[in-house]
């Protein structure tokens, strides 16, 4: 099993439903809080259930979500189908979205499940899909120095502030017992230093620097800004 095999179905990463829930909308709020004017075309890469895309779509032109998982998109089309503003994609279809057409790009909590060459080869087609004055957020990057205590760490700290403290200690054990925990041994989660991720942005042609804040509740990691030049 690979990581796209594993995001294919129903995984034990969230506590719960409420779990989820928050997270959702927390990710959907920063994003709006990124959307600069009511004609933005966003596409959310990686974007896994979007639980509140449409409030997303309401505050920008056009959204796209893109996910590698067939699961998922079957999912994203049965609640968002009917919504005009939104296009469900797979990694495959973005080719043919127009290059130069997208004002803003969020890539959340991916680049662990990717390899180095994998990104590269993402970058390069984000790249031609901005616009010449768009944006590219790529956030929930993994320094080397977080170890998976500090995210469970973050994660009761939010299910505490969200209500949820014991559902998520009982999915810390859940996922401790699952293929999530496999899978990690075997395939490993990619790292990147805050100078490394630049470098690898720097020679995929963007301008980029760390945001002060990262995307979610885990502020351990980091999120970057970065403009093709």
């Amino acid at each position: 099993m690979n990581w796209r095999d594993y995001w294919n179905q129903d995984t034990p990463i969230y506590a719960g439903e409420r779990h989820k829930l928050l997270h959702y909308r927390l990710i959907a709020n920063d994003i709006i809080d990124l959307i600069i004017s009511p004609e933005t075309r966003v596409l959310d890469y990686g974007c896994g259930e979007a639980l509140f895309a449409d409030r997303v779509a309401a505050q920008c032109g056009a959204l796209y979500l893109c996910d590698a998982a067939p699961l998922v998109r079957d999912r994203l089309r049965e609640k968002f189908g009917a919504n005009g503003k939104i296009t469900v994609l797979s990694p495959e279809d973005l080719p043919a979205v127009p290059d130069g057409s997208l004002d803003l790009i969020v890539v959340n909590s991916l680049l662990q499940y990717l390899s180095l060459d994998e990104l590269r080869s993402v970058l390069k087609l984000w790249h031609a899909k901005l616009k010449e004055d768009g944006r590219l957020i790529i956030a929930d990057v993994i320094p080397p120095n977080v170890s998976p205590l500090v995210d469970a760490q973050a994660l009761l700290s939010f299910a505490w502030k969200g209500g949820f403290l014991k559902a998520a200690l009982a999915g810390l054990v859940r996922t401790a017992l699952s293929d999530y925990r496999k899978i990690r041994e075997e395939i490993g989660l990619s790292h990147y230093s805050q100078t490394d991720m630049l470098d690898v942005l720097r020679d995929a042609g963007f301008a980029a620097a760390r945001r002060e804040r990262n995307l979610g509740h885990n502020q351990a990691r980091m999120t970057f800004i970065a403009r093709p030049v």
